[in-house]
């Protein structure tokens, strides 16, 4: 990933914190600003960045400044433009967008109604995840993907961290643009939590593709038979199956001749193979290819192998 745009995400994710943090955001050395992946702010703690070593406290200076419920509320005015409710949907999920493409959690005392979380109130912390993209990192597995001319269904797998997304969103990208040895595809993309496309206001802050339509904020066991009927993909795109009924409706998307492209939490293909989810996954026949990724000295590697 290109430095510069690393630093520039860096400090576009520290313009979102409350005004007496972000002179502290920017004195961190820029070599820490090009690996840092999150802002962690907690009532009565200090703020942290997260890098990939673990956290560190963003300014070293003793005694250190904490978090207050007040930065909390500020962050959350910013975000949405001093229009809470009107993202009060997802705040009760747990989480805002903000315009460039960065997504804040935020935890709190649920408000409860009927049995289903309403708001949040009471706020205790938030992280804002310094999404950034990878174009081209999907380049070299698309050869693998690809049939007699037909995109093979597709399961992405790694553990939490390890660049699921990040490779999913590039290959949606591709998928849906087309590159020189492989046409456009009509690509339906369930965005659940929001991390892929990143909506704001109905537009894409990350790059998907031209050829791609999102369902944003939708569990994905109703948005697959959505898109289903509204969209005609020729793939669907999901993020984490994590239920069974993810998998019943991708294998009615399947049956419907809709090609899948997916990811799931493992570390490697024998701990996903000892998972109950996984053995119907296999069953089901939903999936051609297995995308694993590893860690090897620090970098990412990818291997593609039929599923």
């Amino acid at each position: 990933m290109e430095k510069t745009y690393a630093i520039r995400r860096y400090e576009q994710a520290s313009a979102l914190l409350p005004l007496r943090w972000q002179q502290s955001a920017g004195r961190l050395p820029e070599w820490k600003k090009a690996q840092a992946e999150e802002f962690r702010l907690r009532t009565g703690k200090p703020l942290t960045v997260l890098l990939p070593e673990g956290e560190s406290y963003l300014t070293e200076e003793v005694p250190r400044m904490v978090v207050t419920q007040a930065d909390l509320e500020q962050l959350c005015d910013t975000v949405t433009g001093y229009s809470r409710y009107a993202a009060g949907d997802t705040l009760s999920r747990g989480y805002l967008t903000a315009r460039g493409g960065f997504r804040v959690g935020i935890c709190g005392t649920a408000v409860m109604r009927e049995g289903r979380n309403t708001n949040l109130r009471d706020l205790s912390s938030a992280v804002i995840r310094i999404g950034r993209e990878r174009q081209g990192v999907g380049v070299p597995l698309l050869s693998n993907l690809w049939e007699e001319g037909h995109f093979q269904s597709a399961l992405i797998l790694s553990p939490p961290g390890g660049g699921k997304t990040t490779l999913l969103r590039d290959l949606i990208r591709l998928l849906s643009d087309g590159t020189e040895g492989t046409p456009a595809q009509r690509v339906a993309l369930v965005d659940e939590r929001g991390e892929i496309a990143v909506m704001h206001q109905g537009v894409s802050q990350m790059s998907v593709g031209c050829h791609t339509d999102v369902l944003d904020g939708c569990p994905k066991a109703i948005g697959i038979p959505i898109l289903l009927r509204a969209a005609n993909p020729q793939i669907i795109a999901v993020d984490e199956i994590t239920a069974a009924e993810d998998l019943r409706a991708m294998v009615t998307a399947a049956n419907c001749g809709v090609q899948m492209l997916a990811t799931i939490h493992a570390a490697n293909r024998e701990e996903l193979e000892r998972k109950p989810l996984f053995a119907e996954v296999v069953a089901a026949g939903v999936f051609s290819r297995l995308i694993t990724i590893s860690m090897v000295d620090g970098q990412r590697t990818y291997e593609v192998e039929p599923l």
